[in-house]
């Protein structure tokens, strides 16, 4: 998925004209603390609910302040995970998208990057999952999807996570099926070790708001 495809439209502009409680009042309206400064269709940047509070500019036009603005943006054929990953380091609700002429085209809120990569993720679709423990030197992607495949199961997503100052890596898996005991049971006869594994609708539900907590957590907010 495209930055293009996650345009949420609904999102307004602001301009330099524009007053500070103005921002203030569609930030409110749209739940973000950021939106776009763009004068005809080019952006000057991202004016947050703090710039306009530290600088007392709520009766005042935005252009009349010198506020901090930030300037991030995503091309609109980057991938979602660039766009992801601008937002993560950035800390921010908002990210612009530009043509490749730096053109405002829309933007992209945090809620929308959720919401898409939820479905990324297949969190809607019924199965169970699988958390793995391994080093990087034992991962195998070739050999894992095998494992899966020779027990009639599919592998509806896959991720790898790990930490900079360690070989060990997770791999969470989910599968199309529920009743996992037979994969389960290959995995071990293979050696790996099973760090846990969710069956019940009950701990699948927990599964994943943990991992939406994380999620968000990742992302800032």
């Amino acid at each position: 998925m495209l930055a293009k495809d996650l345009i949420v439209d609904s999102i307004p502009v602001v301009k330099t004209s524009d007053t500070g409680n103005d921002a203030l009042s569609w930030m409110e309206v749209h739940r973000v603390s950021h939106l776009p400064i763009v004068n005809n269709e080019e952006f000057l940047g991202l004016v947050s609910d703090t710039d306009i509070y530290d600088n007392n500019c709520g009766e005042d036009a935005l252009g009349n302040h010198n506020l901090s603005l930030v300037r991030p943006y995503v091309f609109a054929n980057q991938h979602i995970f660039e766009v992801v990953d601008v937002v993560a380091k950035l800390g921010i609700t908002v990210i612009p998208v530009l043509d490749d002429r730096k053109h405002y085209l829309g933007s992209v809120t945090l809620n929308k990057l959720v919401s898409e990569f939820s479905k990324m993720i297949s969190v809607e679709k019924a199965g169970g999952i699988i958390i793995l423990e391994m080093t990087i030197h034992d991962y195998s992607l070739t050999e894992i999807a095998q494992i899966v495949e020779t027990n009639n199961a599919k592998i509806l997503t896959l991720f790898v996570s790990s930490t900079d100052d360690s070989t060990e890596i997770t791999v969470t898996l989910k599968v199309d099926v529920t009743d996992m005991a037979s994969i389960i049971q290959t995995f071990e006869r293979y050696n790996y070790k099973i760090k846990a594994s969710f069956l019940s609708e009950d701990m699948l539900k927990v599964f994943y708001q943990d991992r939406y907590d994380s999620f968000l957590n990742f992302l800032s907010i």
